[in-house]
């Protein structure tokens, strides 16, 4: 086993490794996605200041509604509530618009 993935390593196949807590103790506090727009002339500093909250797990740039589609966890409601209004109150933030996730039925990540 451990020679099979050595040679996978080696390939290129496997480029790194991550670590899966089990829903314990990963799935703690509230998700949520939170669909962003965008004042074009101020996305940099949008994008810049996003990437500064610990609570952002994943930033993706998407077509449709949108511009940005980001996913949040907080320790609490209340956090989340407090992370919106701060998301909401930077400058260049047109709209937002947030889905909680109720349960998660199917992750493959």
């Amino acid at each position: 086993m451990l020679a099979r993935l050595a040679r996978l390593e080696a390939s290129g196949a496997i480029v790194g490794y991550t670590v899966r807590l089990g829903t314990e103790a990963g799935e703690q506090g509230v998700h949520a996605y939170v669909g962003i727009s965008i004042n074009p002339k101020l996305q940099r500093d949008v994008i810049r200041r996003l990437t500064k909250l610990p609570e952002l797990r994943q930033l993706a740039s998407v077509s449709g509604e949108f511009d940005y589609m980001a996913m949040l966890r907080a320790p609490t409601t209340m956090r989340l509530d407090a992370l919106l209004d701060e998301i909401g109150e930077l400058d260049g933030v047109l709209r937002t618009t947030t889905s909680v996730v109720l349960a998660v039925r199917v992750d493959r990540v």
